[in-house]
């Protein structure tokens, strides 16, 4: 779950669409409480989770945020519930990552989701609280609360900054917000390859046909692999910096090729 790439959202209160989603080739499912289902709905939709059969090593759930009136009843529906992963919305302070904790007697990840200035602002403490190891970015929640543009132009900062917080704080690389056209293959792949450049390693989706574009654009293109694959063979038992095309490698480019590779091939 730590190393997903890929992470589809699907309703709470559809238990019908629960399978299937486990089925689409994700790597990890998230069942949502939040903003998929209606506050008339989410007692059942908590129900029909404690009701699923389904393989929890791949499920995440995504509760409400601290400051919703469905904030106490989810913690209740966390102490009964199998899953091993929350994500938390709207994540702003550690107390509320510890309150989420309390509520089971076994360890849980827990992935904040920086969706406002203030979370931005905090996520050093976040990623510091016990059990946080992910961050992930919730664009649209983010530009309301800023009063900005959703586009890539205008959260640059934001992006730029979570990617910084999580290697200062040596957590996983965040994830990524959702690409609304879901009809767009090619708009998800590019959203995530810039997140990848950034320093992202996931994103969340919203739709099955997101997934094999986005699975893609995290993995190296083949002249990628094939460059890396060129760096290891000609730095391979030398010391120092050596020559390959015209070009110094030395210890960083080393590694940048040893990551490549990783990824090509994650275990």
């Amino acid at each position: 779950m730590r190393h997903a790439a890929t992470f589809l959202f699907v309703p709470g209160d559809r238990p019908d669409r629960f399978a299937k989603a486990l089925a689409s080739g994700a790597d990890c499912v998230i069942i949502d409480l939040e903003d998929a289902v209606q506050p008339q709905a989410k007692a059942q939709a908590r129900q029909d989770i404690l009701a699923a059969d389904i393989d929890w090593a791949r499920v995440a759930v995504r509760i409400n945020d601290a400051n919703s009136p469905h904030f106490e009843d989810d913690r209740q529906f966390l102490r009964v519930c199998a899953a091993s992963t929350i994500i938390l919305p709207k994540a702003e302070s550690p107390h509320t990552v510890a309150q989420i904790r309390a509520a089971f007697t076994r360890d849980v990840d827990v992935i904040i989701m920086i969706e406002t200035a203030r979370g931005l602002a905090n996520m050093a403490s976040l990623l510091s609280a016990p059990g946080v190891r992910r961050a992930a970015f919730g664009h649209l929640d983010f530009a309301l609360d800023l009063g900005c543009s959703t586009d890539w132009e205008s959260l640059l900062f934001v992006r730029s900054q979570m990617a910084f917080q999580s290697r200062l704080a040596g957590a996983f690389p965040p994830i990524d917000s959702v690409t609304t056209d879901y009809t767009n293959a090619e708009a998800a792949a590019a959203d995530a390859g810039a997140a990848r450049r950034l320093g992202f390693s996931g994103k969340f989706l919203i739709h099955p046909n997101q997934i094999a574009p986005v699975t893609a654009a995290f993995k190296p293109t083949s002249s990628e692999i094939a460059w890396a694959e060129k760096v290891i063979a000609a730095s391979n038992g030398k010391s120092g910096a050596v020559s390959l095309d015209g070009k110094m490698i030395d210890k960083p480019v080393i590694e940048t090729a040893k990551r490549i590779l990783a990824r090509a091939n994650p275990i």
